[in-house]
């Protein structure tokens, strides 16, 4: 048997009380526990050192005879019958508490919380998610949508106490309050859920015959939502206050709206800048012009083309892209051209374009062309 002054390990003096005695013994074992120092020998013993004494100090009788004959009291036959921990009562699970009150508590506060920690009463209300989908013409201008969703708002009548009077219900005796309840078999400590209060910490006697006693309704709520010109797709806008209501006056959750841009039939985006290929007849390309195309604001955009543009020349339009998000600047615009050969030729067509070719040499007004035949001749045979 540990020959330490029993007080003196559980740090009080001899005059404490038996919950001064107790609370010390908390904090010293919670310290000391083995599950908080893993393959600490020096813990282990001080916390057996801990338990011993408390085993003699919170029982009246046992602390008695320790006061008068010290650790004589429970040696060669004493209170304990000659065992080295003689009388001492491990309790797991007895009104006094012992070691599994401690391991319940070091076991709470693993998990996250303290114990005899009360329910919060009010409760912040849940956020809820909504997919917009938008055209690219509308992410370009930006606007004010509309949108459905089903929800839940405060009920009017109880003002979100879940009772009949509308005032704050009480706390539930079966949990003092903290919503929880812990079941123990042996070292095992499971918490789970009040099932008297269902984990609110409050037990609603008469409920509001509105409400059914959950302190809100379900309603579809109707708001709108202004989408920035620019907005992007994937963008997640959060919308304060907009989402399920809060219980027993705590705070409406968030409205968070993910937004989809749908495809283009013309346009395809990267960011602010915009890209499209168009075709050009194999005049326009030779000898150059003017071509008009859609804008996506809707306007026509008058493009350039040079004198001898080639297949997948790109031509950029400077201005032409869409908004960045709130600012006045805007990306640009850039076109790939698709050179097309004609076909289904008339006769005419036919005669002017032999003519065409016999009038002079080909590699003269196709560079492309003459270069690489040139890298390639070597390879056919002599």
């Amino acid at each position: 048997m540990t020959e330490k002054d029993y007080y003196e390990i559980l740090e009080v003096s001899k005059t404490a009380t038996g919950d001064e005695i107790k609370k010390s013994f908390r904090r010293l074992a919670m310290q000391y526990h083995p599950d908080r120092n893993p393959g600490n020998k020096e813990a282990e013993a001080r916390f057996k050192e801990i338990n011993e004494a408390y085993e003699v100090l919170k029982d009246d009788q046992k602390r008695a005879a320790y006061d008068r004959y010290g650790h004589a009291a429970f040696q060669n036959g004493g209170m304990g019958g000659g065992n080295p921990f003689g009388g001492f009562n491990f309790d797991f699970g007895g009104a006094a508490g012992g070691f599994a009150d401690i391991f319940a508590d070091v076991f709470s506060e693993f998990m996250g919380g303290g114990r005899g920690r009360k329910q919060s009463y009010a409760q912040r209300g849940q956020d809820v998610r909504y997919n917009l989908s938008i055209t690219l013409e509308e992410a370009f201008s930006g606007l004010e949508k509309e949108i459905s969703f089903p929800s839940t708002e405060t009920c009017a009548t109880c003002h979100g106490h879940g009772t009949k009077d509308g005032s704050e219900a009480p706390v539930c005796p079966h949990c003092g309050g903290s919503g929880k309840v812990r079941l123990q078999q042996g070292f095992f400590v499971v918490e789970q859920s009040c099932p008297q209060c269902k984990g609110t910490g409050r037990l609603v006697k008469d409920a509001c015959p509105d409400c059914k006693g959950k302190g809100f309704i379900n309603k579809n709520k109707v708001i709108k939502v202004k989408i920035p010109a620019g907005i992007e797709d994937g963008t997640r806008m959060r919308v304060e206050g907009a989402g399920e209501a809060g219980i027993r006056g705590g705070e409406n959750g968030d409205l968070y709206v993910f937004v989809n841009v749908k495809g283009h039939k013309l346009y395809e985006r990267d960011g602010a800048s915009l890209y499209t290929r168009i075709p050009i007849s194999m005049c326009c390309a030779a000898l150059g012009g003017k071509i008009e195309i859609p804008a996506i604001n809707g306007n026509k955009i008058e493009l350039t083309i040079a004198p001898g543009a080639q297949t997948d020349q790109v031509v950029k339009v400077k201005g032409q892209g869409m908004p960045v998000v709130r600012t006045e600047r805007r990306g640009d615009l850039f076109v790939k051209l698709r050179v097309e050969t004609p076909v289904n030729l008339s006769a005419r067509q036919k005669e002017l374009l032999e003519e065409f070719r016999s009038i002079g040499k080909e590699d003269s007004c196709q560079p492309e062309a003459k270069s690489f035949f040139d890298k390639i001749k070597d390879l056919f045979a002599a």
